[in-house]
């Protein structure tokens, strides 16, 4: 039996096209919820689609995590090739996907090795991880050494962001009911940050000027950026985030800033009109 440790995700981390595939990485999608509908996340609908279908239909786009059985199906037919398996998934505060994943590891206790791993975080911070994970494995590493490395690179994945509009957030609980009624009265925008797998209020603003700035101030506090990417709704980057990638691109010339889209899953929490940035920060000697 093949020793390779085969590496597993959900559908909420972010990858470039055609990556996944390369390495060999397993997806298991959750499931978005909109008017009486239900679609695979990233399958059967993307982020477009998503704000589309919402346009006309109304309401309040949810999501919920794969069932325990999906997880055991999949670990089942790995085990097939391997006998150990790393899954890394959206963090715990956000979705209860890793409990379905842990649930459905359950079955194969005893006879194959499965480390599930809370990524404390979702989208390009996740796929910045599981792409760590299937370059290890890929390079012959061990389930154990492969764990350590994730570990490790957990605390110093960021990302903050902000949103135009609260309803997504109100929706999702992060924030109450008074408080986005005044927000949006007072045309606030908060600025919110992943801390400890959680999604939390970090400061408010009141223009999208300043919350460029807010971004722009939060990336200039690292000493030793690895890898970062600039998320937003539209595959087309929209004028603030150009103007915020121009911006960093002065003051660190030589990294890269790509303009992703964000994916459905987190388009439910956070709505049509946000724009964050992922920071990746390298390890200091």
């Amino acid at each position: 039996m093949s020793k390779k440790v085969a590496i597993v995700t959900d559908s909420t981390a972010y990858f470039e096209p055609g990556e996944r595939e390369r390495l060999g990485i397993h997806v298991v999608p959750l499931d978005i919820h909109l008017g009486g509908n239900k679609f695979l996340d990233a399958i059967d609908l993307d982020t477009d689609e998503l704000f589309r279908r919402l346009s006309y239909s109304g309401g309040f786009p949810t999501s919920s995590p794969p069932a325990p059985a999906v997880f055991e199906e999949l670990y089942a037919k790995l085990h097939k090739q391997t006998d150990e398996i790393l899954s890394i998934h959206i963090s715990g505060h956000l979705s209860k996907t890793l409990n379905r994943a842990q649930l459905g590891a359950e079955g194969l206790l005893g006879r194959c090795s499965i480390a599930v791993v809370d990524s404390m975080t979702t989208s390009v911070g996740l796929g910045i991880l599981v792409k760590a994970a299937a370059e290890a494995a890929n390079d012959g590493a061990s389930l154990d050494d492969i764990v350590r490395l994730v570990r490790g690179m957990i605390p110093r994945v960021y990302l903050v962001f902000y949103v135009e509009t609260m309803d997504f957030l109100e929706r999702g609980g992060r924030i109450g009911k008074a408080q986005a009624i005044l927000g949006s009265m007072l045309n606030i925008k908060p600025i919110l940050f992943m801390e400890d797998g959680d999604i939390i209020p970090l400061e408010k603003v009141r223009t999208t000027e300043k919350a460029l700035e807010k971004l722009f101030e939060f990336v200039t506090e690292f000493d030793n950026l690895e890898q970062t990417a600039i998320i937003q709704r539209s595959k087309n980057p929209n004028k603030d985030a150009r103007s915020l990638q121009e911006r960093l691109a002065l003051s660190f010339p030589d990294l890269d800033f790509p303009i992703v889209q964000y994916g459905p899953e987190l388009a439910t929490r956070i709505g049509p009109n946000a724009l964050g940035i992922v920071v990746y920060e390298g390890i200091t000697f």
